[in-house]
């Protein structure tokens, strides 16, 4: 039987290896990059060393099958992420091959912060593979970390979707997100906490 539980460290693999699996655009991601350990390295593998406490998962009874992972404070993570994690992880990518452009966006230190970083300080990232999706789990992951959040004094909470992916943005929307901003790069969505 699945269920939501606080991710562990033995869960590390399995986040990465769901992260390849629906990096594009919930759909797998294997081979699409020159490693597949690019993905896991910019979206999920930072927060869950970062921030172990703000990651959830889905449990099938043998591994996780699917994950909610955040920070409590972009401005944080990103000055982290840029000074700390990227500048190690970055040496396992060759900057002017086929990823050049996917690099050289995360190179950029200002890629998370967007403008109303202070008023929804938290930010999210949400996969779930095919066995764990329909279930309700989604929600139920997403109000897990706003609880967490909550807990801690945060008071609002973003994340960006893919402009194109207007499932997951209608998603966002039934579980109290609001669009915040819209650009080629994709559709920021916020979610005031109690």
């Amino acid at each position: 039987m699945m269920r939501i539980r606080p991710y562990t460290p033995a869960d590390r693999p399995a986040i990465a290896d769901i992260c390849v699996r629906t990096g594009d655009s919930g759909q797998d991601a294997t081979g699409l990059h020159s490693s597949d350990g690019l993905l896991p390295d910019i979206y999920a593998l930072p927060y869950v060393d970062r921030e172990p406490e703000l990651a959830f998962v889905v449990d099938n009874g043998e591994r996780a099958v699917g994950y909610i992972i955040g920070t409590a404070d972009t401005r944080a993570f990103a000055d982290w992420f840029n000074t700390g994690w990227w500048p190690r992880a970055a040496t396992r990518y060759d900057a002017d091959g086929p990823d050049k452009e996917l690099l050289a966006s995360v190179a950029n230190p200002n890629r998370m912060l967007i403008p109303a970083v202070d008023e929804y300080p938290a930010h999210l990232h949400i996969d779930l593979l095919p066995e764990a999706q329909g279930q309700g789990f989604g929600r139920s992951l997403i109000e897990t970390l706003a609880a967490s959040l909550a807990e801690r004094g945060i008071r609002g909470l973003h994340l960006v979707v893919g402009t194109a992916n207007t499932n997951a943005q209608a998603f966002y929307k039934r579980v109290g997100f609001t669009e915040l901003a819209a650009d080629a790069g994709g559709v920021t969505l916020g979610r005031k906490l109690p």
